[in-house]
């Protein structure tokens, strides 16, 4: 994520675009109005951090010129005016959201995310998973293989799935059992090898490729080369 950070206090300044560093994000900060437009012509922001009381121009008139513009991105108002008129006035010229100092830095780093989700155009999601010859409905929980159609039981189901969906790499056996059962598993994981021998007989016998393979000491990989 790429931040622009729009604030004149130096101290605050300072410790947010370390704060955004550290925690992975690049962050351009500027401390007047004008630096923060020219900044968001010049970079590609994901977010932007807007202060409203700024040296040469209001924190508002930023907000309006960036909302003026074709594409703008999430903005969130972080500021000392905390009234509830305020609050309106900020959120009803067009920022997303509005958080009032003092402040926690998790808190303003949630509310980023979130808004990213939120504005984030829809993922479509697939309606099935196709790996050489075997397609998987995820509707139907149906597999079909050259034309033939499996019926497969809910776990077969999603041990299928998870192998198509890391088609053609390894994974092992605990990846496997904390997929199907628990995401803190403990327990043996040869039970793995049950499940597996059952779905290797839906899926590959009667077939000349077998798809479902062994990885020795490792676990499997579903491969179709």
């Amino acid at each position: 994520m790429h931040v622009l950070l729009v604030e004149d206090d130096i101290l605050l300044g300072k410790s947010l675009k370390l704060g955004f560093s550290e925690h992975g994000h690049e962050c351009t900060w500027a401390q007047l109005g004008r630096e923060a437009l020219a900044a968001s012509e010049a970079h590609n922001v994901h977010a932007v951090v807007l202060d409203l009381m700024l040296p040469d121009m209001s924190g508002l008139e930023v907000l309006g010129a960036l909302r003026a513009r074709e594409k703008s991105p999430p903005i969130l108002i972080l500021t000392a005016l905390g009234s509830v008129e305020e609050r309106v006035r900020g959120l009803n010229n067009g920022a997303d959201d509005y958080l009032v100092k003092p402040f926690a830095f998790a808190e303003l780093m949630a509310r980023l995310q979130a808004l990213l989700r939120r504005l984030a155009p829809p993922v479509s999601k697939p309606t099935e998973f196709k790996a050489g010859p075997l397609t998987l409905d995820i509707a139907t929980r149906r597999a079909r293989r050259d034309g033939v159609d499996i019926e497969l039981t809910t776990t077969e189901y999603k041990l299928l799935e998870f192998l198509l969906r890391h088609s053609d790499q390894t994974v092992t056996r605990r990846m496997l059992c904390e997929h199907l059962w628990d995401a803190n598993w403990e327990g043996v994981t040869n039970v793995i090898e049950v499940h597996i021998n059952r779905l290797r007989a839906k899926i590959d016998r009667g077939f000349r490729q077998p798809l479902i393979q062994t990885v020795r000491g490792i676990g499997y990989a579903l491969r179709t080369k």
